[in-house]
């Protein structure tokens, strides 16, 4: 207990330092949140929305809990404490660096997981037998109403969506979404009159159960005029 209260009172300035970077991060995690639950289109999407939210406040909570409770500890309890009750005793060292080890499972898990490629030129993030978009064709020139084909195929599938956004820009607009798996079928279908024409970027993206989303399959696609 000593050499608990020992740190607690050395290191106060770099445990607050830490605790405000973890602050940080939690309240960023909230904001994005908040933001994904308010421009939800989905009640599935504002459910995982509302997931991530709680986790984020949970985290955010604790960091306020820690700080609270290092400002007790070394202003309050250590500073009362007698001299004798640190002397120097044989205790664990805190401090020691562990050795840069993982688990064998954790070193499986990391090597099993599949690295993002691409399946035809000019795609992203594309994953063969499991996230891929198949018609339309990277680099394709469509029009009016075309069936969106391809495959989105993972472990504990929550949901799937397709969106599209202007090339070089990063405000993607919803187009549809299901809740199956789908081994190279028809996803849905874009009616591309609802859209300006020129060049777009279409993306597939899949997310588990857990809320958890799957780098996206996109492709580069051009939207000519109604004929």
């Amino acid at each position: 207990m000593a050499a608990i209260y020992r740190f607690l009172s050395t290191y106060e300035v770099l445990i607050y330092i830490l605790l405000a970077i973890g602050g940080l991060f939690a309240a960023r995690w909230l904001w994005r949140s908040w933001n994904e639950w308010r421009q939800a289109v989905y009640s599935l999407e504002k459910e995982f929305a509302l997931r991530r939210m709680g986790r984020a406040i949970a985290s955010l909570s604790l960091v306020v809990i820690l700080s609270c409770a290092e400002l007790v500890m070394a202003s309050l309890i250590v500073p009362s404490l007698p001299a004798s009750f640190f002397l120097a005793t044989p205790t664990l060292d805190l401090l020691s660096t562990p050795t840069g080890t993982i688990s064998p499972e954790l070193a499986t898990e990391i090597a099993l997981t599949p690295r993002p490629v691409s399946t035809v030129a000019g795609a992203e993030g594309c994953q063969p037998g499991r996230l891929v978009l198949t018609s339309p064709k990277a680099g394709s020139e469509i029009r009016g109403t075309v069936d969106i084909k391809g495959t989105v195929s993972i472990p504990n599938l929550g949901f799937y969506k397709y969106e599209v956004a202007p090339i070089n820009s990063d405000t993607w607009s919803t187009i549809s979404a299901g809740r199956g798996s789908v081994t190279d079928g028809v996803l849905g279908q874009w009616d591309t009159t609802a859209v300006s024409p020129g060049d777009y970027m279409l993306r597939l993206v899949a997310t588990d159960n857990q809320g958890q989303a799957l780098p996206a399959c996109i492709i580069p696609v051009r939207v000519l005029p109604p004929s």
